[in-house]
């Protein structure tokens, strides 16, 4: 009994560059999301493009129809998504009364997009997503802050619960 398979040294070099290229392609995006100190950076992202990556190429490796490789497709999707929940979840819990992290998670969801592109050898749209995905983040936050400040910004309780504006009230009117 062999244990050590036969490796073809090139289809090996093909997936090391396809999870270097996810690897790559990620870190734009981590990099601005640590920059802004969000919940997920420069650790994260590259680790869910290349995670995709990976799983899609042993999906495409492995399975022998189409209708398989869809549903490890979607298997990832879901995962991601199950991440990117975290992502919200960690501000909504500090007790800030609103919802932020959309945009991370949004960006976690995207890079596995960006891995599971690169493995299917659409190297155009990973480009593109990691691309329009870092434009968004680093430019349209600007673009946001000047819609902020000329009025069109919600008051600052109006994400907040009545029971959260109720605790409020009865807190200054003990003081």
């Amino acid at each position: 009994m062999n244990l050590i398979p036969d490796l073809e040294l090139t289809v090996v070099a093909l997936h090391i560059r396809d999870l270097l290229f996810a690897f790559i392609l990620a870190l734009p995006i981590g990099w601005d999301r640590e920059k802004k100190e969000r919940t997920a950076g420069l650790r994260t992202f590259p680790l869910v493009a290349v995670a995709s990556c990976g799983y899609m190429l042993v999906g495409i490796e492995v399975l022998s129809s189409t209708d398989a490789e869809a549903r490890v497709m979607q298997g990832i999707i879901a995962g991601i998504g199950f991440i990117g929940g975290g992502a919200i979840l960690k501000n909504a819990v500090k007790g800030e009364g609103s919802v932020s992290g959309t945009a991370t998670a949004a960006s976690l969801w995207l890079t596995g997009a960006i891995g599971i592109s690169v493995a299917t050898g659409r190297l155009e749209i990973a480009l593109v997503l990691s691309a329009l995905t870092f434009f968004t983040l680093r430019f349209m936050s600007p673009a946001k802050a000047l819609l902020g400040a000329s009025g069109n910004e919600k008051p600052q309780n109006e994400g907040q619960s009545n029971e959260s504006q109720q605790d409020k009230t009865q807190q200054k009117d003990l003081s």
